[in-house]
């Protein structure tokens, strides 16, 4: 009887600590959505208020009226977008390449490509931006999306995932004619979803926050992203923290809401990912 109540006062103590660290987690988002809708003199006030007294639309009119926020959010819409898209289909190409082909190079081509993940971005910032000079695609959203449309990280996931589709799949389609570019969009796409789900919301949320490299390839004020912006914001509105506040929602709502409808296929395919054999 004793181990039982020992058993079940560890369950609540294990669940009251993570309840406590959900909401530490949570209450700095709920805050600044609460934030985003009150007068500037509620922000700071004391005690501080969950929920403005008069909710005020008008700071996310301001916003976008003052300060054109929806020029760099679809700026942002239309990076991240485009290189998503090329992302899913080269990762998933190079991945289904490197695991279902054999040619000589095969595992040192590989080994080479998870090295390049052991190499700090920061690090090749000048040498790319001097081969985006040389292509003439500074200022330009080539030069902007260019150097990330095929990502090592998404390559090592899409080749780890395909492995463990069986090749009989591979092997009938042949024997009934398939191409190998239509295995790869009929059978090997459909049957990764979940690696696919997980490569959207990692490839998603690291370029949407893009900073250092729009920062310096971009100049033109009309071609600049979001996080660009909202930092140009902070220094032109520096004591609107309403302002900050409703302009921090709108560059914070694609990516929570991009990962609540892809979490569970995020979840299956970091799980799947774990659970394979090299």
């Amino acid at each position: 009887m004793k181990a039982v109540k020992k058993a079940f006062t560890q369950h609540i103590l294990w669940h009251l600590a993570l309840l406590l660290g959900a909401i530490v987690i949570i209450f700095p988002i709920i805050y600044m959505f609460s934030a985003s809708f009150m007068p500037l003199e509620e922000v700071f006030s004391t005690p501080v208020r969950l929920w403005p007294s008069r909710p005020r639309l008008l700071n996310y009119s301001e916003i976008f009226t003052k300060f054109s926020l929806h020029r760099y959010f679809l700026n942002s819409v239309l990076l991240t977008v485009f290189t998503l898209v090329c992302n899913i289909f080269f990762c998933s190409l190079v991945g289904y390449s490197l695991a279902k082909f054999k040619f000589p190079g095969r595992d040192i081509l590989f080994t080479l490509i998870l090295a390049t993940m052991m190499i700090p971005s920061n690090v090749i910032v000048i040498p790319l931006y001097l081969l985006i000079r040389s292509l003439g695609w500074v200022n330009s959203f080539w030069g902007l999306s260019f150097p990330h449309v095929i990502a090592p990280f998404g390559v090592f996931l899409m080749r780890q995932f395909i492995r463990s589709i069986p090749d009989d799949y591979i092997d009938a389609a042949r024997i009934d004619g398939c191409s190998e570019f239509k295995i790869f969009y009929r059978i090997i796409m459909p049957l990764s979803l979940p690696a696919i789900a997980t490569l959207s919301v990692v490839t998603f949320v690291n370029i949407w926050n893009l900073f250092l490299w729009p920062l310096i390839v971009i100049s033109s004020d009309a071609k600049k992203t979001l996080p660009i912006a909202l930092n140009q914001f902070l220094s032109n509105y520096a004591n609107d923290w309403n302002l900050l506040m409703a302009a921090s929602v709108v560059a914070t709502s694609p990516i929570l809401l991009f990962f609540f409808v892809f979490n569970r296929g995020f979840i299956e395919g970091m799980t799947g990912l774990s659970g394979l054999k090299e």
